[in-house]
């Protein structure tokens, strides 16, 4: 996916590299509600009320995506609500992700930049200049840091990737199909593979990715024929069940998403939900108690929280 910055008289650089780092907050907007042009007008006014140092902007087949820089001397939360209030007279405009920035050089991603990462007590994430320095009691994960969300190197992604393992290490479990919703790079679906799981389902709203998902699995060795990869809005036109379901996205998607879980998932299948702040946990365990999926485990890192569900039979 490639990015266009604004004009330097918008994008204040002098404001961005006052911290260690800045936040981030990633927009989407489908042509059905305006036009192109009315679209980009639109994100870039919600942006600059919301009190943005910058944007980047990326024009789709089918809309725009906008990602929204702020400054770290506010709490994330601060900026999403402020940002969510610009946006209010849009309902259509949804949040796709966001999250921290550090202050370095991220046009020229170096080494340095994606260290080696371990993940819960088996796996170690890395970039693919790191081949050949695995530790051996490890399981590689292999991620060519791109632009699809989910290098590992987010709290709410690492996340994830614990409370997976440690479910899959508990005695009787058997997953034997699972689908990973909003793929990204396409880590958790690697995860999934290198842990066992034979059959999974990897779709993401975005065309793009698909190509980053494949070219992740084939970084790691993965048996094509045990990923179906397909483009697709949440679980519109999913058909279960499925063992375990990962949803690596943010609040509203999710709770969208949520009523159509527990018909996909098989009896006593688990879901793993992440993305959300630690300020929406309880919102989101009154929709889990609404739909009937009860919460086995808990996890927070930093500001990021999330859960791991099971389907009542």
């Amino acid at each position: 996916m490639i990015f266009s910055f604004l004009s330097p008289l918008f994008f204040d650089w002098r404001c961005v590299f006052v911290g260690s780092y800045w936040w981030y907050i990633t927009v989407l907007v489908r042509d059905d509600l305006v036009t192109v042009e009315e679209n980009e007008e639109i994100l870039y006014s919600a942006a600059e009320l919301s009190g943005s140092i910058g944007t980047e902007v990326q024009e789709l087949p089918d809309g725009v995506r906008m990602r929204i820089y702020y400054r770290a001397d506010e709490e994330l939360s601060y900026w999403r609500t402020k940002l969510l209030d610009a946006l209010a007279e849009w309902p259509g405009i949804r949040l796709e992700d966001m999250g921290k920035i550090e202050n370095q050089p991220w046009s020229r991603q170096s080494e340095e930049a994606f260290p080696p990462l371990d993940i819960g007590r088996q796996m170690v994430v890395m970039a693919p200049w790191h081949r050949g320095t695995e530790p051996c009691n490890r399981i590689p994960i292999y991620i060519n840091p791109g632009s699809a969300f989910g290098t590992g190197y987010h709290e709410s992604t690492q996340a994830a990737l614990e409370l997976f393992e440690r479910y899959m290490c508990e005695p009787d479990i058997r997953v034997t199909r699972a689908v990973d919703v909003g793929t990204g790079s396409g880590i958790l679906t690697i995860a999934a593979i290198k842990l066992g799981i034979d059959d999974v389902l990897a779709r993401d709203l975005d065309p793009a990715v698909i190509d980053e998902v494949r070219a992740n699995l084939e970084l790691n060795d993965v048996d094509l024929a045990k990923v179906r990869l397909e483009t697709g809005d949440l679980l519109f036109g999913v058909d279960g069940p499925f063992d375990l379901l990962f949803a690596n996205i943010l609040l509203d998607p999710l709770l969208e998403m949520l009523p159509s879980v527990k018909n996909i998932l098989s009896p006593g299948g688990a879901a793993i939900f992440s993305g959300m702040t630690i300020w929406e946990r309880e919102r989101f365990l009154q929709a889990l108690s609404d739909v009937g999926l009860a919460v086995r485990e808990e996890m927070t890192k930093e500001e990021w929280w999330s859960v791991i569900t099971q389907n009542q039979a």
